[in-house]
């Protein structure tokens, strides 16, 4: 679990180099970082500056942090996130959750790029994320609980937050964006699944599978902050199509689709509503 002192520390040297007032923040994946690029008078701090952050070395995150207004309102950026797989620990990877949980943060907007199980999905399309499966087998509230953050045992039954849920899918017809839906299947990574992994997932129900995500929605559900998830298929899973699997095509499809993932997302935050 987190050191609470810690977690000061970084809400302290935020507050010390700008003003927040935000509500929603945003976790962006793998090749989705343009959305930063929409940010109006941002402070923009790096994450190597901020105490107790980590900072990742995969292509396409660029390990910054915005603080400034997207579509009339302020909201809090991750231009990029920290993996598992990379050998951080899940205080780590979480640590940022923490922090916004100590800035006043209650809706948590987390972005991906997967790949798509469900053998109707192409790559391109935007998957809303209904529920999770955790295959790591690990679990970032493991550990001497502090109340301060959350209860010991906390509800998991609408992790995904319908009421967000609810609003980008109206949003998404609104504008004409097709937008599946499905569960998001966590793995470690770093190595892309087996085909014999991915026949197992879909038997359980898994429409998408990806490296990251999960360990941050665990801790926003645990300190009360309502969840919204949208992937990005950026490629089929192996054993859907015969070829083999490359970061190199993540990053090409996220670049394909990435103005629609923009618009739709700033238009989820110029229509949210925080729940009190």
């Amino acid at each position: 679990m987190h050191e609470y002192q810690q977690i000061m520390e970084a809400k302290e040297y935020i507050l010390s180099k700008t003003t927040v007032v935000a509500d929603t923040a945003i976790i962006l994946g793998s090749g989705l970082g343009t959305l930063a690029q929409k940010v109006q008078d941002a402070s923009v701090l790096s994450y190597r500056d901020i105490p107790h952050f980590c900072s990742s070395e995969v292509e396409g995150h660029a390990n910054r942090l915005f603080i400034g207004m997207l579509n009339g309102k302020q909201i809090v950026l991750m231009q990029g996130r920290f993996h598992f797989y990379e050998g951080y620990t899940l205080d780590e990877i979480t640590f940022p959750i923490r922090v916004f949980q100590a800035l006043g943060i209650q809706n948590l907007i987390v972005t991906n790029a997967a790949g798509g199980v469900n053998e109707t999905f192409k790559p391109g399309d935007l998957m809303l994320i209904e529920d999770h499966i955790n295959m790591v087998g690990v679990n970032p509230l493991i550990g001497k609980n502090d109340e301060r953050l959350g209860v010991r045992f906390p509800d998991a039954s609408h992790v995904y937050t319908r009421k967000l849920r609810e609003l980008a899918q109206r949003v998404a017809k609104d504008m004409n964006i097709p937008l599946q839906k499905g569960v998001y299947c966590w793995t470690s990574g770093p190595i892309f699944e087996t085909p014999a992994e991915i026949k197992m997932y879909r038997m359980m129900g898994a429409s998408a599978v990806g490296m990251s995500t999960v360990p941050e929605t665990i801790v926003a559900c645990h300190s009360g902050m309502n969840v919204l998830g949208i992937s990005c298929i950026s490629n089929m899973a192996v054993g859907v199509l015969e070829q083999p699997l490359s970061m190199q095509e993540v990053l090409d499809t996220t670049e394909h689709i990435k103005e629609i993932f923009v618009s739709l997302v700033e238009r989820i935050v110029e229509e949210i509503e925080t729940e009190k």
